[in-house]
């Protein structure tokens, strides 16, 4: 499912113009900047948690009071107190996400949930305030500056988008289907953080895999037990020889949620179309995709499509190639199976290009791949990180890290990166604080499943560190401007992932491979050819991989582009046959479909993820020069034009300020191409 799982936020926090991304943060309502600690709070009891989320109601609706009480005149202290309430509830609502998440115990993830709900029904009812949109709507945008017209217009967009002007009944229904939208998604997320299966498998079924991976699994009666999550499932998938052990983890693994998120997903569609519609527009793909870069539902069919068309003969050739290598195993073969890919793919990579991934994995120790990624971003965008030895977190796992610009601290990072019970199971940045001018400086958290240190990380897995942290820097480098509701990641929701895709390029580069790939036994530095078998090999499968992610986007926006009722698990298949040349998802008995988390947080619009990396693509043109990717000049250039805005110009602008023209599918096609 591409290298990313960010947490996005529920609809009523986009409504209410908190945010359009999916990581909600907190200022406090002071003016006083402060080295961010939120974490602490999450470090703290259920109680101390919960008296907080009700003392951050407490104090929003009294600063509501305030605002609607003030006299006409009064636009810098309405403005100042409608983007404190925006600061206060979405830094709590933002802590109340990730402890649901991460937080080891059940009651905290608990009491975190009703504190979600609690905050999502505050910012339905503010979203439907008509006395606050009025307020809003007096204020003089002429005397603003650009920056805060263009957060005011934004705001007030969603006032209207939300159905203020609407009739009372009208309102009261949106707010009761906002709520329920909120229970809903957080039911289908659960069902699938819980839901960690396992398989027993036979130890001879498990030749192939890695010494330190079998070293790490015990043996009990002949058998080992194998987990869907992720440092489990990843290296079965590649190296075990046995087909039948794949086949049966692939299975576990996509008939995770079944069959608790069956009714859960239709509920999850009927509630959003019954919202959609209610708002005045066809159905909900149409409403989501209307303030995003793509502009509308059709927009967003048109470029599915044509990355369809664009992916085809590529993902062909890929197809021919994987079936080429089955029929050396078996003579008369005429199809791959979804279990067998990336054993195939892997096998192909070896024999075709001289990659042996497993000789690749000894130069990713995961210590060393994170402080090559601190290294290395520090020496891109003139940074340096001291880590926090004291602070207060959920887990003593937890790395707590302070960004610092010379002497001027920037914001705090945490780092929660390897696998546990009740956790998250895929990879995604939360945010805990958002940054503003002034009042209080950003902090976020990085959350993941790689090995442990000490344990070896899968090349794949380094990229998905790059991603992730690309998310990251991207929170904590906006995190300054003047007003919360633009500050940090709130740029236009198919904007979110240029940043991450981008940064996931750097370990593909020998260059920057050479700065910290290095072998966890002899420190030897990764040798060139083995860097110019991963580039080549790389570029195996991309095809199939890209076009299995443009599958994807077609059947988040289909789930969302039709009205309720249909069989969830048909048109899955449907969509796939469009699409893929093998049962890469769906196969009988399987239901991969509920277990597609970003039908949650990304709705219709799960097509970010490529429309993100056409734009990344494009940015990378930038990084041709001389120095090439170590370009710290260019790298700060984009940091400047692009990440530290946040959310205070169109996405569209940032990139022509960084590019001198308007993004193009060109370097996404010439890559596709082979270019």
């Amino acid at each position: 499912m591409g290298s990313d799982m960010r947490h996005l936020l529920p609809l009523v926090l986009l409504m209410s113009g908190c945010a359009t991304t999916a990581t909600v943060k907190e200022t406090s309502m002071t003016t006083m900047k402060e080295t961010p600690r939120a974490a602490g709070l999450l470090a703290g009891s259920t109680e101390a948690f919960t008296a907080r989320c009700d003392e951050t109601l407490t104090r929003a609706r009294a600063a509501i009071g305030e605002l609607k009480a003030l006299p006409a005149g009064s636009d810098a202290r309405v403005l100042a107190l409608y983007d404190e309430v925006i600061a206060l509830t979405g830094n709590m609502a933002a802590r109340a996400s990730l402890a649901k998440e991460v937080h080891p115990r059940e009651d905290f993830r608990s009491a975190s949930e009703t504190c979600e709900q609690q905050l999502s029904a505050f910012e339905v009812e503010l979203s439907l305030d008509r006395g606050l949109y009025d307020a809003l709507s007096k204020v003089d945008q002429k005397a603003l500056d650009p920056v805060g017209a263009f957060w005011l217009f934004k705001s007030l967009r969603e006032f209207r988008r939300a159905g203020v002007d609407r009739d009372e009944a009208t309102r009261a229904k949106v707010k009761t289907l906002n709520e329920a939208l909120v229970k809903i998604g957080q039911a289908f997320g659960r069902n699938i953080r819980d839901d960690v299966r396992e398989v027993q498998v036979e130890v001879k079924a498990l030749e192939g895999l890695p010494a330190d991976w079998l070293a790490a699994h015990p043996v009990k009666d002949g058998k080992v037990t194998v987990t869907t999550n992720t440092p489990d499932y990843l290296p079965v998938m590649v190296y075990a020889k046995g087909t039948d052990a794949r086949e049966a983890l692939w299975r576990a693994y996509r008939n995770r949620a079944y069959p608790a998120n069956v009714e859960v997903l239709q509920q999850l569609l009927r509630t959003r179309h019954e919202l959609a519609t209610l708002l005045g527009y066809p159905t909900w793909a149409d409403y989501v995709t209307e303030t995003k870069m793509v502009k509308s539902a059709q927009a967003a069919r048109d470029f599915i499509e044509q990355g369809r068309k664009a992916t085809l003969p590529r993902a062909q050739r890929d197809m021919a190639a994987l079936l080429a290598r089955k029929q050396k195993d078996l003579p008369g073969a005429t199809s791959v199976e979804p279990w067998e890919h990336q054993f195939y793919e892997d096998r192909v990579k070896a024999e075709s290009y001289g990659l042996d991934t497993q000789a690749l994995r000894a130069y990713f120790e995961y210590g060393q791949v994170k402080r090559g990624v601190m290294d290395l971003t520090s020496q891109l965008f003139g940074i340096r990180y001291v880590q926090v030895q004291d602070a207060a977190v959920w887990h003593p796992e937890v790395e707590t890290w302070d960004l610092f610009e010379g002497d001027v601290l920037l914001g705090r990072v945490h780092l929660d990166m390897h696998p546990r019970d009740g956790k998250y199971k895929h990879a995604a940045q939360f945010g805990l604080t958002t940054g503003v001018a002034a009042k209080a400086l950003p902090e976020a958290v990085l959350v993941c499943n790689f090995p442990r240190p000490g344990e070896l990380m899968q090349h794949s897995d380094v990229e998905t560190f790059f991603h992730e942290f690309g998310h990251l820097l991207h929170e904590i480098f906006a995190g300054r401007q003047r007003y919360a509701g633009i500050s940090g990641i709130r740029t236009e929701w198919d904007f979110v992932e240029v940043p991450s895709m981008l940064l996931q390029e750097w370990p593909l580069d020998g260059a920057a491979l050479k700065t910290f790939a290095k072998h966890h036994q002899t420190g030897e530095v990764i040798p060139d050819a083995l860097i110019a078998q991963l580039k080549r090999a790389r570029e195996f499968g991309v095809g199939v991989d890209t076009r299995r992610q443009f599958f994807l986007s077609a059947v988040s926006l289909s789930f969302h582009d039709r009205a309720p009722g249909f069989d969830a698990s048909a048109l899955f298949k449907e969509v796939q046959t469009q699409f893929l040349p093998f049962r890469r998802e769906w196969a009988e008995g399987t239901h991969m479909e509920l277990g597609f988390g970003h039908l949650d947080g990304y709705s219709a619009i799960y097509y970010t993820y490529q429309w993100s990396t056409v734009i990344a693509k494009d940015l990378l043109t930038r990084f041709n020069g001389a120095r090439g990717m170590l370009d710290g000049e260019v790298a700060m250039k984009y940091r400047r034009a692009v990440l530290e805005p946040g959310g205070s110009k169109e996405a569209g602008a940032l990139v022509q300020d960084f590019l001198g023209r308007p993004y193009a599918f060109d370097a996404f096609q010439a890559w596709l191409d082979g270019k």
